[in-house]
């Protein structure tokens, strides 16, 4: 399988990657009418009561949902360029808008200016360079869509409805990581407006440091063989034994399997297990997954598919407030799967009861290859040994009472205290792994996700934009 890679265009990437702590007003009105004013008439500023604004303000996670000001929907890279000179020049704090997937407050959302990538949908394949040139406005179903016909996919995550932008500048773990590492493990070039209004196009060449911070990936292929299997609670053991021998046993790249377990509180309370066996091609080798497939399922819809059918046989999950948390280890073994049967149903109930209605435990194993992928240095993560640890569990909490925010932060933060310790006890070398950004909860420290990185990432931020203009927007703060 040949590899795709990929250039992005217009990001305002920076915006997500390079903050500290902005200066806050109460009227931005004339900001949005500066804006408004200065701009090319192909780009557009909405207020509430438009449709448009609705669109460009809806978020995923409650949790990151604000009312802004306005709308803005730059049309090119001029336009971004523009509106960043005219917040920096007011004050004005802004927020940045791709697919609307972060669960933590304030980092797609804003009182101020929100800026919607919404114009930048351009998928353009080039088979010549065995390029992709990816607009920041999409969501990667879009993406895959369009690729389809070339035989082409991503490297990216398992969820629909996803954009393109913060699954970029967070690594991105994907189905494919075992055979290409991480989303960010193959770009070739962003174009970036830049904090101080000009516009670049930012390459391993042409800028080093800005490439370390800003890079996600691609490659191609046709079909794919996988699914979806739910189990009931009464086979656990048997999911767990199936588990810790894919993971013992594993020597191809091109197989995955996720596992979730759920602690689902509706009008009743449901724990299921679910596996999600994927093959990076139309039918999978014998012996690979025969022990999930012999366990007796309550639904299995396990074919040969396209990505895209794939992707999209999991819809998103209903608006709530949500928050993840991470935890980095080497191994799934055994005990392990049983310890965290045992976090799903203490921290489930501990969290239904306090308006959570969805309780997810999501265990991803990957290969101790999984960092070897790339030769060129990174933001994230900073760390590509062992101590990183190359498998990962990741708690997903949905809840509906914004009164029991602080409580369920703190009951997912136990549990993932708990988690990594027990993997740490158990010999396991993750005590100092990494937080991957795009699931650590919004009051993880920078030097849990960063590590020694953040010395270079100060240095970055203070050559780049020493006016702080990034400082207006939300996201991890340097």
């Amino acid at each position: 399988m040949a590899l795709l890679q990929v250039t992005f265009t217009v990001v305002s990437l920076l915006i997500g990657f390079f903050t500290s702590t902005g200066l806050w007003g109460a009227d931005y009105n004339a900001t949005c009418q500066e804006i408004a004013n200065a701009v090319s008439l192909d780009s557009n500023v909405y207020y509430a009561g438009s449709p448009q604004f609705v669109n460009d303000t809806m978020n995923w996670s409650l949790t990151n949902t604000q009312s802004p000001t306005c709308s803005f929907e730059p049309a090119n890279a001029q336009d971004v360029a523009i509106a960043l000179q005219k917040l920096a020049n007011d004050q004005t704090p802004f927020a940045v808008r791709g697919g609307g997937h972060s669960p933590n407050p304030g980092f797609s959302s804003t009182p101020g200016v929100q800026i919607s990538m919404r114009s930048f949908l351009d998928v353009v394949y080039d088979p010549d360079a065995q390029t992709a040139t990816i607009g920041m406005g999409l969501i990667w179903d879009d993406v895959y869509a369009a690729l389809e016909q070339y035989n082409m996919t991503v490297v990216r995550g398992r969820s629909s409805g996803v954009g393109v932008g913060g699954f970029v500048l967070g690594g991105g773990y994907s189905y494919l990581s075992n055979e290409y590492g991480l989303s960010l493990d193959s770009i070739v070039s962003l174009e970036l407006a830049m904090p101080d209004g000009t516009i670049a196009d930012i390459t391993s060449s042409s800028n080093p440091d800005l490439f370390y911070g800003l890079r996600g990936g691609f490659n191609n292929f046709s079909s794919i063989w996988g699914g979806s299997i739910i189990f009931t609670t009464e086979h656990w053991d048997e999911v767990n034994n199936a588990m810790a021998n894919f993971v013992s046993t594993l020597t191809d790249p091109k197989a995955c399997v996720y596992g979730t377990v759920d602690y689902v509180h509706l009008t009743y309370e449901l724990t299921a297990i679910e596996a999600i066996l994927f093959y990076d091609g139309p039918t999978q080798p014998d012996g690979i997954f025969d022990k999930f497939l012999a366990i007796p399922s309550l639904t299995s819809d396990v074919t040969t598919r396209t990505f895209l059918d794939l992707i999209q046989a999991f819809p998103a999950t209903p608006p709530l407030r949500f928050v993840t948390h991470w935890v980095p280890i080497e191994e799934f073994t055994l005990s392990m799967m049983q310890m965290v049967e045992n976090q799903t149903l203490f921290y489930g109930k501990k969290l239904s009861d306090l308006s959570a209605l969805v309780v997810s435990y999501d265990l991803v194993p990957l290969m101790p290859s999984l960092y070897s992928h790339s030769d060129t240095p990174s933001a994230f993560p900073s760390l590509r040994g062992p101590e990183q640890g190359h498998s990962f569990i990741e708690v997903i909490i949905g809840w509906t009472n914004a009164s029991n925010d602080e409580a369920i932060l703190q009951l997912g933060a136990e549990s993932t205290a708990y988690m990594k310790q027990f993997a740490v006890d158990a010999g396991q070398d993750v005590a100092n792994a990494l937080l991957y950004p795009n699931a650590a909860p919004p009051d993880a420290a920078l030097v849990d996700i960063y590590g020694n990185a953040l010395d270079r990432l100060h240095s970055i931020k203070s050559a780049v934009d020493p006016d702080n203009v990034m400082g207006l927007a939300g996201g991890w703060k340097f």
